[in-house]
């Protein structure tokens, strides 16, 4: 699959591992994390194959945030993004990395 970026501190972490700005630093585990679940949808041909993989726990969000996708870094954060289908293969566009909270669990 292409993955896009919506925010560039998003395509910084997947590239260097860190960003420039101070409001977007996480703990080295997470960026490591972050980085192996975007190597997966890189490299996943669709996301019918994103099902299986019991680690990402991908899932179709609804309510407020309808329209996107997730795929979970850890049991803390996940990643948020939006498929664009087109003839040859989706595009993702990485919207944010969400902090959950004890609700989620």
């Amino acid at each position: 699959m292409i993955v896009t970026y919506e925010e560039e501190y998003l395509r910084q972490l997947y590239e260097d591992g860190r960003c420039k700005d101070k409001k977007h630093r996480y703990q080295p585990d997470i960026v490591r994390r972050y980085q192996k679940a975007i190597r997966f949808l890189i490299t996943a041909p669709s996301i019918q194959a994103l099902w299986p993989i019991k680690s990402l726990n991908y899932e179709v969000l609804s309510g407020d945030k309808a329209g996107r996708s997730s795929v979970r870094v850890n049991d803390q954060y996940r990643i948020e993004f939006i498929i664009s289908q087109t003839d040859e293969e989706p595009i993702l566009t990485i919207c944010n990395v969400v902090e959950l909270s004890n609700h989620y669990k």
